[in-house]
């Protein structure tokens, strides 16, 4: 299993395997084993990371470190991060895992490779701040390979990376870094594409950036990119924005000279410096190919990186695009009459005033202050501390998908990128307008930011007092969002997940007893847990208790002493079985729960995967031994998502719970018989099917019937607004979805309940 191996290729893992070769891993495997274009390559695994961790004796005096700091003083911070990260360059790596590496390398075929960093919290859906690590191009000789993968471990503790993780709430010396290893592709053209306008969230239209010479130099913002627009459906170009490049990164012409980092940068061709850098057949094959990495994802938006080498076009990184919003249509506005002072590429939308604050380099984001604009050439991942207290960003350099680009939109604040001489034409404590919307930047506090202020407001406040009998609740995770989301017009959480906060403590719940460490394993949960409760009181929050598969539970540090492998982990040792057969595991949570409605009496609890009757009775028995009984203020839900949920609902309800909530990929999947990751039977794969609505009706009605609530976790209300009619229509009481979709999900679920007001008159 690769859990177990320091060394994997890629076609030995997939998407599921993030906990072990980070997100860029497991999306290398996983295009790999779709039989997408990747260069081949291999990763040494998080495991490596931690017994190198381990052997070293490093954890404690890394933890001594990290201990007394302050993540808001940037020299306090530059400081440790230096120690550690010397700290770990000066350490050897253990002979084995460095002979492994050598091997693997030699297998690869020697010659040029890249060195990446893969951190197992990054690239995930809302954890997306790319680049916090380092990466390592053109690197030869078995030694600087070696060499290459330790810096990549190092840089798991670059300040902007330490920075990151308390912000978010990850735990330092639980995050693991994996290091992918791929073969050097020398592209002549690279770029970036996004399967979703990135600016407008528009998911009819594909957008490739495309740039001479090595992609490192599009993705730091260095050169500002052509920008093609591509319409999904029938690949057709709808428009073209060529840009003058002067230089360009490519590998050095010292070829045979080992080293980390071998590139350079050279002039362009004069031919090239002004025109287009792609075929319109060139444009028109990577959208196709882009398209066919979305479908193979399920139909999620991807944020893909893709080099050319010999006419042959490779793909050597995907991840899903986190910065979807819903566009309304702008109303139209006055012309602006105050005076232009630059044009640029439009990156993030929104419009703001604010005071400019020119940084030269990293070194200097200290100066900017809450409610500053930024102005830089462009930016890195060292600028982040500072764009999160930016109200607006503005480079000299860069495209749609540049550091700047994409972060901004993670922050939600307005930013231009491209603008070729802002920090010429600017100074410092300018007061200026930034335009995100337009690529525009006016002097002054502009009308068009009152304006857009106004309709801002006024949309915030339609959508905070809309309300709907049907209750909307948000799925979460990952408590650092709590409190967030919570500001938010939603009524509750529907499903919490447990595995995000079980996979940060980082053992399995039966090691954490053998070693005497239950206890502690209770408090982290309940951390948590705690977080949740807090941030929504008195809005209930309806924990889902935890439905780790084997496979899953398996990578958590001691679980290969407890998991067997499955064939079919799937349908195999889940849920509420689990709870039946290891009491002493499933008390650990009952425990935690009950710590925080100690304080905080809105947390309720769900059971997923329920196959039977006496299942839930048994699951329902045990929680009343360990002290957690249904109440007025206490409700036990059921996960409905097996077949036979459907078919014996009412003997479920005769055991004894309050409310179910349909987990509609499951019951998809099981209904059908469709593997919901198989790519061949994707088409397939729809909730809207005959039987799957007809088990949807018969679900709910019952509830409806027996006086018990009922509620769906799941995309499919949000994206087909039929079905959520239907849902309403048949008495569902509440949805629950994702927080891109809590406004869109009120509205369609209002206006459901206004066509069966006026139909039912």
């Amino acid at each position: 299993m690769p859990s177990k191996k320091d060394i994997v290729w890629f076609k030995e893992i997939g998407r599921e395997d993030i906990g072990i070769v980070g997100g860029k891993g497991a999306n290398l495997g996983e295009l790999t084993k779709a039989e997408i274009p990747v260069p081949p390559g291999f990763v040494v695994t998080a495991q490596a990371y931690f017994r190198f961790l381990e052997a070293s004796g490093l954890r404690p005096r890394i933890e001594e470190l990290l201990s007394c700091l302050d993540p808001e003083d940037s020299d306090q911070l530059q400081r440790i991060s230096n120690e550690i990260k010397r700290a770990i360059i000066d350490t050897p790596t253990p002979k084995d895992i460095a002979q492994q590496v050598k091997e693997a390398y030699r297998t690869l075929g020697t010659g040029a490779v890249a060195v990446r960093s893969s951190a197992t919290a990054e690239d995930l859906p809302e954890a997306s701040f790319a680049g916090q690590q380092s990466t390592f191009l053109n690197v030869t000789g078995e030694a600087n390979v070696v060499s290459a993968v330790k810096a990549c471990w190092a840089s798991l503790f670059e300040a902007r990376a330490i920075f990151y993780r308390v912000e978010s709430g990850f735990d330092h010396l639980k995050v693991g870094i994996a290091v992918p290893v791929q073969r050097m592709v020398q592209s002549d053209r690279s770029g970036v594409i996004f399967t979703v306008e990135p600016v407008t969230s528009d998911v009819s239209k594909i957008v490739v950036e495309a740039v001479c010479g090595l992609g490192e130099a599009i993705v730091s913002g260095e050169v500002t990119p052509d920008l093609y627009v591509v319409n999904k459906a029938d690949l057709e170009i709808l428009e073209r924005r060529v840009a003058v490049q002067e230089r360009q990164l490519v590998r050095s012409h010292d070829g045979e000279r080992e080293a980390l980092a071998g590139n350079v940068w050279e002039p362009v061709p004069a031919f090239w410096r002004d025109r287009q850098k792609l075929s319109d057949d060139e444009i028109v094959t990577l959208a196709e190919l882009a398209r066919r990495v979305e479908e193979h994802y399920d139909g999620a938006p991807q944020d893909i990186e893709w080099a050319r080498e010999n006419s042959s076009f490779y793909l050597v990184q995907t991840r899903p695009v986190t910065t979807i919003h819903k566009m309304e249509a702008e109303s139209e506005m006055e012309e602006e009459t105050a005076p232009l002072l630059l044009t640029g590429s439009s990156a993030s939308p929104g419009v703001v005033a604010g005071t400019v604050k020119i940084v030269a380099d990293s070194s200097e984001i200290g100066r900017v202050q809450k409610g500053d604009v930024l102005v830089a050439e462009m930016t890195t991942p060292d600028f982040v501390p500072a764009m999160k207290r930016a109200v607006a960003i503005v480079t000299d350099r860069g495209g749609r998908t540049a550091h700047a680009a994409i972060v901004s939109r993670e922050l939600g604040i307005p930013c231009v990128v491209g603008t070729g001489d802002a920090t010429k034409d600017l100074r410092d404590k300018q007061i200026i307008t930034v335009d995100g919307s337009h690529g525009k930047v006016y002097e002054g506090r502009a009308e068009i930011s009152l304006a857009w202020g106004a309709r801002e407001k006024e949309r915030s406040a339609v959508a905070s007092t809309l309300k709907t009998r049907t209750r909307i609740y948000v799925n979460l995770a990952e408590p650092e969002l709590a409190e967030r989301v919570a500001q938010r017009n939603v009524d509750g959480v529907g499903l919490l997940r447990a595995e995000f906060m079980v996979a940060q403590i980082g053992v399995h719940p039966r090691q954490a007893i053998e070693e005497g460490a239950a206890d502690k394993f209770i408090d982290e949960l309940a951390e948590g847990l705690r977080m949740f409760a807090k941030a929504f009181h008195p809005r209930p929050v309806v924990y889902r208790t935890n439905d780790f598969k084997t496979n899953e539970y398996s990578n958590l540090r001691g679980g290969e002493k407890y998991e067997e492998p499955e064939e079919n982990p799937m349908i195999g040792y889940r849920g509420a079985s689990r709870y039946v057969h290891e009491p002493e595991v499933f008390q650990l949570e009952v425990e935690a729960v009950k710590q925080v409605r100690r304080d905080y009496n809105n947390l309720w609890v769900m059971i997923p995967f329920v196959r039977t009757p006496a299942e839930l009775a048994g699951v329902k028995a045990l929680m009343e031994k360990f002290g957690l009984r249904q109440s007025e203020d206490f409700k036990l839900w059921m996960m409905a998502e097996v077949p036979s949920n459907v078919f014996l609902l009412d003997k479920f309800i005769d055991v004894g719970i309050d409310g179910i909530s349909i987990g509609s990929n499951d019951l998809t999947q099981l209904t059908l018989g469709i593997d919901r990751d198989s790519e061949r039977l994707a088409a397939d794969f729809d909730e809207r099917n005959e039987a799957v609505v007809m088990a949807l009706e018969q679900l709910i009605t019952t509830a409806r019937r027996r006086g018990i609530t009922s509620s769906i976790c799941g995309q499919a209300p949000s994206d087909y607004p039929e079905l959520a009619l239907k849902l309403v229509e048949w008495g569902i009481t509440s949805l629950s979805v994702n927080p891109d979709v809590i406004d869109r999900s009120r509205e369609i679920v209002a206006a459901a309940e206004a066509k069966l007001a006026r139909s039912s008159k």
